[in-house]
C-alpha cells in the first residue's frame, strides 16, 4: 500500500543559507555535533539534538524506505514560525521557505507534498503570503502555530488568513509552539511531554468556541499529536457549552458540529490510545503522521497503525486515502 506521512518537517542547508543571506537577523545557526545531529539556534530557541534528516534529503529518502513511507507532507520546522519577530523579516523568511518547499515538491513530485508557513503576526501580510504559496509555489495547505505570540487562534484579526484558507479549502496543520506555563515545566522535558499536547488542546478549543471552524467550513484543521487532550475531553467541551453561558459567547451552534470537523494525526505512541481515537472520531478523520524527523515522533508509525487498526479499509484510509482526499493529490502506486 502507498503510504503518505502527513506530518513531517524540513529545513535544508539551502534554506538556511538563503535566510542567512537575505534576513541575517533571523538566520538559523547549525552547528554539527556528530554525523547524525547538530545544534540548531534561532533567536531564543536552541534545539539539541537537531537531526540530520531535517536537512539531508538522502538521509530522509533512506529513512522513508526503512519506515515504509512513500510520500512526505513537508512543512517548516516550528522554530521558524518566528511569530515574535519583526513582521517584515519573518515574512521574508516565510517566503524563502515556501519557495524552497515548493521547489522540493516540484523536483520530487512522487515524494513530497508541501505546506506553507506565514508570518501570522501580520494577518493581512500572511494572507498574501498564503495566497502566493498556493497559487505560485503550489503548496497544498498551511502549517500554523498553536498561538501567535501569545494570542489564541480565535483572535478576530486572523480572519484575513482564514478567508484565504477557506477559499482554497486548505489543510491547516496546527502545531504546538511556545507552550503555555513553560516556567512550571522546566523539569523532565515536561514542556514537550505535557506542554505540547496542552498547547494543541488550547488551540483546538479556541478554534471551536471562537467560532472559527463554524464560520469557515471549508478549512480542514488537522491537530498534531492526535489532538493533544481534545479526544479525551470532547465530552467536557460539549457539557460545558450546555450548562454555562461563557462557551456560547461567540459560538452560535453546538460545539459538537465543530468537533466533528476536526482531523487528527496518528501520533499517540500507544496502541490503546490510537484505538480510542479511532473509536471516537472514525478512520476518515485520522491521517497518518510521524513528526519526522524529531525524536518525539515515531520511526515505526506504519507498524503502529497495523497493530492498532485491524480493519483493512480503515488502515488504507489512515495511511493514504484521507491525505489524498484532503490534499487533492494521488500518490504514486
Amino acid at each position: 500500500m502507498t503510504v503518505i506521512d502527513a506530518h513531517t518537517h524540513v529545513l535544508t542547508e539551502a534554506m538556511i543559507a538563503a535566510i542567512a543571506r537575505d534576513v541575517p537577523a533571523l538566520a538559523p545557526k547549525l552547528t554539527r555535533v556528530s554525523d547524525d545531529a547538530a545544534v540548531l539556534e534561532i533567536l531564543d530557541v536552541r534545539q539539541n539534538p537537531f537531526p540530520r534528516a531535517a536537512w539531508d534529503l538522502e538521509r530522509r529518502f533512506a529513512d522513508m524506505a526503512a519506515q515504509r513511507v512513500d510520500m512526505h507532507v513537508v512543512c517548516n520546522i516550528p522554530h521558524t514560525f518566528l511569530y515574535e519577530a519583526d513582521p517584515g523579516a519573518a515574512a521574508a523568511v516565510s517566503e524563502i521557505q515556501n519557495e524552497a518547499i515548493g521547489a522540493l515538491c516540484r523536483q520530487n513530485s512522487d515524494r513530497f507534498i508541501g505546506l506553507a508557513t506565514a508570518a501570522i503576526q501580520d494577518p493581512a501580510g500572511a494572507a498574501a503570503t498564503l495566497e502566493r504559496a498556493v497559487t505560485r509555489h503550489g503548496l497544498r495547505g498551511l502549517h500554523l502555530g498553536s498561538n501567535i505570540a501569545g494570542r489564541n487562534l480565535d483572535d478576530p484579526a486572523l480572519d484575513a488568513v482564514w478567508e484565504v484558507a477557506d477559499r482554497h479549502r486548505l489543510l491547516v496543520l496546527v502545531h504546538p509552539h511556545k507552550v503555555v506555563a513553560a516556567e512550571r515545566m522546566k523539569s523532565y522535558y515536561l514542556t514537550n511531554l505535557i506542554g505540547n499536547p496542552l498547547e494543541t488542546t488550547i488551540a483546538a478549543a479556541s478554534l471551536i468556541f471562537g467560532g472559527v471552524i463554524e464560520r469557515h467550513p471549508s478549512i480542514h484543521f488537522l491537530l498534531s499529536h492526535a489532538g493533544g487532550f481534545v479526544p479525551f475531553q470532547a465530552g467536557r467541551f460539549r457539557h460545558g457549552w450546555n450548562v454555562r453561558a461563557e462557551p456560547k459567547a461567540r459560538l452560535k451552534g453546538d460545539p459538537a458540529e465543530s468537533l466533528d470537523r476536526l482531523l487528527y494525526d496518528s501520533i499517540t505512541h500507544a496502541p490503546g490510545a490510537l484505538r480510542f481515537l479511532l473509536s471516537e472520531v472514525g478512520a476518515e478523520r485520522i491521517l497518518f503522521g510521524t513528526d519526522y524527523p524529531f525524536d518525539m515522533g515515531t520511526t515505526r508509525g506504519v507498524e503502529e497503525i497495523e497493530e492498532a487498526v485491524p480493519d483493512p479499509a480503515a488502515r488504507e484510509a489512515i495511511l493514504r486515502g484521507n491525505a489524498e482526499r484532503l490534499l487533492g493529490t494521488t500518490a504514486a502506486a
